[in-house]
């Protein structure tokens, strides 16, 4: 392990096998629980089950027992909108009372609200006697934090308290190396028989066809903080007006075939329980396990590809990104003015700088995308007033691009790091080996990402477009041209005949990393490619060695460091394939990018609930098999997510331009497997339209079903 770690600080360790391969997950702002099939935490070494909130972990055991054996499993499934996991379980034989296996039902479900982890336990008698057991939830709270579950060693740790015992509750405390004091608050109801410091016991007898109803509540509390536990009913059913209240607010999409549709469903779902809000706006976090917090670039790119259907998250990420830009220099994280953030973290290692993620800007690319998202939203919403309120931080962020980003002046974005402690790799591909040469040796800083030089093409001309509406003409003409500039740098410097694709980087003596890779399917996306060089890609990604027949893969096969079963080196990314999708439909190449839309589509019918994750591994697609999953990849993950709407907006040539309340197609297409989408109350401006879209051989019928306001719908071919 210590060898590993030379390489790469942050990497995640996998000692052994998860002790549960689909985790059941629930999210809620800060708060997030995994738990195993049945409804429990597992204390198994290392494992990664428990109630977290802000990244420490605050339940690290929660088990439910029948006269001290596990029931036995009958089926779980968290409901389609991740409001609730229902568990289904029934005794086995209890030779202590002499009930028979089969006899009790068991019904646990489970929720998150507001820093407080809710369970209601209900047991039936089926039998046509009474049954009399002993039920008992034993649990324990470790307060480690999530990069020692990461894998992290530890020298000191903070000082447990000792725990206080009341009829019905028991409160666990751990005063951290911080100096703040968390604590997880649990409350029984009814009283337990018996209570002690690890379990809780109830005598339970039941008569036959007779019900008994039990409630848990783990509350998680910081320092004088405490979260209110309501009754379980009461927390229910504000959870579930909460989320229909946000469904009722939102764009839909709807398909002729309903495995689209769960697909859709489940995206959107996802993506509902892992934004959060904040006093700036709602954010996606990252990721569950191990990225749920805010992070830069990722909330960046799940709210492009989510843009169309609820620009109010681009708007949340706007916000927050612009509130937490740097002002000054600061070498331990990475800091420079005008620089947008790459992650914060609020847990007890991040406090005490053992890890620098407290607020670290460790990111190459989040500034320029910053900028880009900036316009971007613009043009969707024609939100003038709160674009001019981040303008001064869009004027900082391209400061940073040109002075901090472009350090040496040569015309390109280039990082290196400068905190002993941070990321060596800071474009989206962030784990150490993932930029390398032909042989595979490492590339030296500073580096010049592919993907990054398009990110800031972009970021100029929508900047300017906004110059423009501040009536700074001067700067708007400045970024136009430093656009022109870099594309035809960029074409110089950065295309590979022989690869058919641009190289992945300039290391630190301008020398191209030719290495086949999906970073250059971004400088589609961003549209720095020039159009010659777009068409060659747009084929060449579809090529064995790139496309596995579930998705395009980080890095083709067999070139250098080509694994794939590894991060960065090889997987499929659904972000990632989205972006290049995105750009093949871009310059009008759609019949591959729906090739790409295809792939992913047949992989989301093998994963649990149609849910894409993180990442997976890039093995190519044989018969009858599915894809392979990669083992500690983020499940659910906001971009991957979002990554079907991506898709979707790119094969139909979707743009809405909120100034002109217009919605435009260009070259339309639906894949073979949908026959009709409907768009329900997609907003423009102040109005918003439901559209019907019908698939025929070689375009799209387009129909207006409802109407609000003046919206014009256009289409071209």
């Amino acid at each position: 392990m210590d060898k590993i770690r030379v390489g790469d600080k942050w990497y995640v360790a996998a000692h052994a096998a998860r002790s549960d391969e689909n985790p059941h997950v629930l999210k809620h702002d800060e708060t997030f629980v995994l738990l195993d099939r049945y409804g429990d935490v597992q204390a198994l070494g290392k494992g990664e089950q428990g109630l977290y909130h802000e990244d420490t972990r605050y339940l690290s055991h929660l088990e439910l027992l029948m006269d001290g054996v596990r029931p036995m499993f009958l089926g779980s499934a968290v409901k389609e909108d991740n409001s609730l996991l229902i568990v289904e379980l029934m005794n086995p034989d209890l030779p202590r009372h002499a009930v028979l296996k089969g006899t009790v039902h068991i019904f646990r479900a489970k929720l998150l609200w507001r820093g407080v982890c809710y369970e209601h336990i209900r047991l039936t008698n089926h039998g046509d006697e009474a049954a009399r057991l002993r039920l008992t939830l034993q649990f324990d709270a470790d307060f480690v934090d999530l990069f020692e579950v990461r894998g992290m060693e530890r020298r000191q740790r903070g000082e447990r308290l000792p725990e206080q015992i009341d009829s019905d509750e028991v409160l666990i405390g751990y005063r951290g190396l911080d100096g703040r004091v968390r604590r997880t608050r649990l409350h029984f109801s009814p009283p337990p028989d018996v209570i002690n410091a690890r379990e809780a016991e109830f005598d339970v007898e039941l008569h036959p066809k007779e019900e008994g109803h039990f409630y848990c509540t783990a509350g998680c509390e910081q320092d004088d903080v405490s979260p209110q536990q309501l009754r379980y009913d009461t927390a229910f059913r504000d959870n579930a007006e909460a989320r229909h209240a946000a469904t009722l607010r939102n764009c839909s999409i709807e398909s002729s075939n309903p495995l689209v549709n769960l697909w859709f469903k489940r995206s959107a779902s996802d993506l509902a329980m892992l934004t959060t809000s904040l006093d700036t706006g709602p954010y996606p976090y990252a990721g569950v396990p191990w990225y749920s917090t805010t992070f830069g670039r990722d909330g960046i790119l799940t709210a492009y590809e989510q843009l169309w259907i609820d620009p109010s998250l681009a708007k949340g990420v706007l916000a927050f990104l612009a509130a937490t830009q740097a002002t000054g220099e600061d070498a331990e994280r990475d800091a420079e003015p005008g620089k947008i953030l790459h992650e914060a973290r609020k847990c007890e290692m991040a406090n005490t700088q053992e890890v620098p993620f407290g607020r670290y800007y460790g990111t190459v690319d989040a500034t320029p995308l910053f900028v880009a998202l900036a316009g971007a939203y613009h043009e969707r919403t024609g939100d003038t007033g709160f674009v001019r309120s981040i303008w001064p931080n869009v004027v900082l962020a391209l400061q940073w691009i040109d002075q901090y980003g472009d350090r040496d002046g040569d015309g390109f974005v280039e990082y290196a790091r400068r905190s002993k402690d941070g990321l060596a790799q800071q474009g989206w591909k962030d784990s150490h080996d993932s930029v390398f040469h032909a042989d595979g040796r490492s590339a030296e800083a500073p580096i010049a990402l592919c993907e990054v030089q398009g990110y800031v093409y972009e970021a100029k001309l929508r900047a300017a477009d906004l110059a423009v509406m501040m009536g700074d003409g001067p700067l708007a003409e400045r970024l136009r041209h430093e656009a022109v500039e870099l594309k035809e740098r960029f074409q110089q410097q950065f295309w590979c005949d022989d690869l058919g694709v641009y190289a992945l980087a300039l290391d630190g003596h301008k020398q191209p990393c030719r290495i086949a890779t999906s970073n250059a399917g971004h400088a589609l996306w961003s549209g720095i490619a020039s159009p010659e060089h777009a068409a060659r890609m747009a084929q060449r990604f579809l090529q064995p060695d790139f496309n596995s027949g579930w998705g395009i893969r980080t890095v083709a096969g067999g070139q250098a460091r080509y694994n794939p079963m590894s991060y960065h080196n090889g997987s499929i990314w659904p972000h990632d394939n989205a972006l290049i999708a995105g750009g093949m439909a871009r310059y009008g190449h759609t019949a591959a990018a729906l090739e790409v839309l295809t792939g992913l589509f047949d992989a989301s019918l093998y994963f649990g609930q149609h849910r894409l994750p993180e990442l997976f591994c890039g093995f190519p697609r044989r018969p009858s098999e599915g894809p392979t999953l990669y083992p500690v990849a983020c499940s659910p993950q906001a971009w991957a997510a979002a990554a079907v709407f991506g898709m979707v907006q790119a094969c139909l040539g979707l743009g809405i331009n909120a100034e002109r309340r217009e919605v435009n197609f260009t070259s339309a297409r639906l894949p073979r497997f949908i026959d009709w989408l409907r768009i329900r109350q997609l907003a423009v401006g102040d109005g918003f339209v439901d559209l019907l879209l019908q698939r025929y051989d070689n375009n799209v019928g387009i129909e207006v079903m409802r109407k609000s306001g003046d919206v014009a719908v256009r289409a071209a071919v």
